[in-house]
């Protein structure tokens, strides 16, 4: 049989080969809990940074060097992690095996992760942040490799594609409007808020009961559909020896490349500005703690409002279109309003700031869902490129390389936010106290830090992504080829 490979088409063909591969409204529903893995871990990011620099005292350089040490560790298994789900066979498929070993795991790192013990040693509490960070970001990508890279299996279609990421950022958005209302009506209450030390034991406790109930429903209801995909039929050579030519193989794919580097500069833009939220929520913007929730639901609505546009968007545009259209909405949420109070023009704080905040955060977030469905549409478009130029499938590894980016990319994000910190010699025990007063030249510092820094950034990724070439025509023609290759492939495979 004559299958590029290993791969074979399974007799019953959930698509015929001149039909489109579309799933069932019922599986795309379950494959978007599944984003409460990721999701989860993003709700609680700046959490853990604000944890550990304002109320633990760590220096916000130790803070970020530990943060970027666990993010890049783990960014360089994720290769590791994507070549074996690209080679796993079994009755559920070739991706939900990792998945399931992946959520337990996070579970149990997310809550050791928030719960330090007591009287460490500044030296000791650096060693726990960066292992059990690395952790949670080794088991989550256990999860999230696999589980990304089934999103680009269960369609074909130009738009379908999107689709199914437009359910999986929905599912996200869920998880993270409820894990945000846990946490300030149950754990950050009161007027310490968010400077509540004892708070954050239970709360990380409980986000990774979330993770792990919402993971396993998320493989329960899709695996009937999973196992129905193309999985190897040979068993492939030995993982470590095989994974260096791979990887040089998916680096010859300039689309892949033009795409795994606007992401890295892209992601480290938002790393940035995620690391410094809470600190200008507290000590430039002054909110009171119970309202602070809501400017992370402004980000989700902005979210939400961009799905829906993103299909309609696609119909009309090329995806790379939609992807800079959407840069360009996340600069301008990210300049005005710091550049007009660093300026001194207008100052608002407490609730007077409030209905500001919420409407450059929920533009950011418009912008950010356009990025955030296109891009993950784009790999896997990227990845029928591959194997339409190599014959080789790659799905694992093209998204173990989005995930890498992003990964290491919030990880340097949140150690330029450390750095910062420190270069503009923010007080570290201000945290602890409520009300604490901070020298206006080192907020001013901070604002700028927090938008206009990572707004540049963001230039420097949209430049970067200009060259990508995938049009819908292009990738129309590539998926005619890949079908008739297919068939062939199977109508040698019987008569042989």
């Amino acid at each position: 049989m004559s299958v590029a490979d290993g791969l074979g088409v399974p007799a019953q063909d959930n698509a015929a080969h001149e039909g489109e591969l579309k799933p069932p409204g019922s599986v795309k529903f379950f494959y978007s809990l599944g984003q409460v893995v990721e999701s989860g871990y993003l709700a609680v990011n700046s959490f853990i940074f604000f944890y550990y620099t304002a109320v633990l005292g760590l220096s916000g350089t130790m803070v970020g060097v530990a943060l970027a040490i666990s993010m890049c560790l783990d960014a360089a298994a994720d290769p590791l992690i994507g070549s074996w789900s690209d080679s796993v066979r079994s009755r559920f498929g070739r991706r939900l095996p990792v998945m399931l070993i992946g959520a337990p795991l996070t579970m149990v790192t997310m809550g050791l992760l928030f719960a330090p013990p007591s009287a460490l040693s500044p030296l000791l509490l650096f060693v726990w942040l960066t292992l059990t960070k690395m952790g949670v970001r080794a088991s989550a990508s256990m999860f999230n490799i696999p589980y990304f890279a089934l999103g680009g299996e269960m369609a074909d279609g130009y738009v379908e594609r999107a689709r199914i990421v437009a359910y999986r950022l929905l599912g996200g958005i869920v998880a993270t409007v409820a894990i945000t209302y846990v946490a300030f009506a149950f754990f950050f209450t009161g007027e310490a808020g968010l400077q509540r030390g004892e708070a954050y034991p239970a709360f990380g406790w409980t986000v990774g009961v979330l993770i792990l109930v919402l993971g396993l429903a998320s493989c329960a209801g899709v695996w009937r559909y999973a196992a129905t995909l193309p999985q190897p039929t040979e068993r492939p050579a030995a993982m470590l020896p095989r994974l260096g030519g791979e990887l040089r193989e998916i680096f010859k794919n300039r689309s892949f490349r033009i795409l795994f580097a606007s992401m890295l500069v892209f992601a480290s833009a938002a790393g940035v500005n995620s690391a410094l939220n809470n600190h200008t929520f507290v000590f430039i913007w002054k909110l009171p703690p119970a309202t602070i929730q809501f400017v992370s639901y402004a980000l989700l609505l902005g979210i939400t409002a961009g799905i829906p546009l993103t299909p309609p968007l696609l119909r009309r545009m090329e995806k790379k279109a939609v992807v800079l259209l959407g840069f360009a909405v996340v600069i301008v949420a990210w300049v005005i309003l710091p550049l007009i109070w660093a300026a001194g023009v207008y100052r608002p704080s407490g609730t007077e700031a409030l209905p500001w905040l919420l409407s450059s955060t929920f533009v950011a977030g418009v912008g950010t869902g356009l990025i955030f469905i296109a891009y993950p549409s784009m790999m896997a478009d990227a990845a029928e490129e591959h194997e339409h130029l190599f014959g080789h499938r790659r799905e694992g590894l093209y998204f173990s390389g989005l995930g890498f980016a992003g990964k290491a990319a919030a990880g340097v994000g949140t150690m330029v936010g450390g750095f910062a910190l420190d270069l503009m010699s923010f007080p570290k025990d201000a945290g602890r106290h409520v009300g604490a007063i901070v020298d206006p030249d080192v907020l001013r510092t901070l604002v700028l830090a927090w938008g206009p820094l990572p707004s540049v950034m963001c230039i420097l990724g949209a430049l970067i992504f200009m060259p990508y070439a995938i049009t819908r025509a292009r990738h129309e023609g590539i998926i005619a080829a890949l079908k008739l290759k297919r068939a062939t492939d199977v109508t040698e495979g019987r008569s042989s």
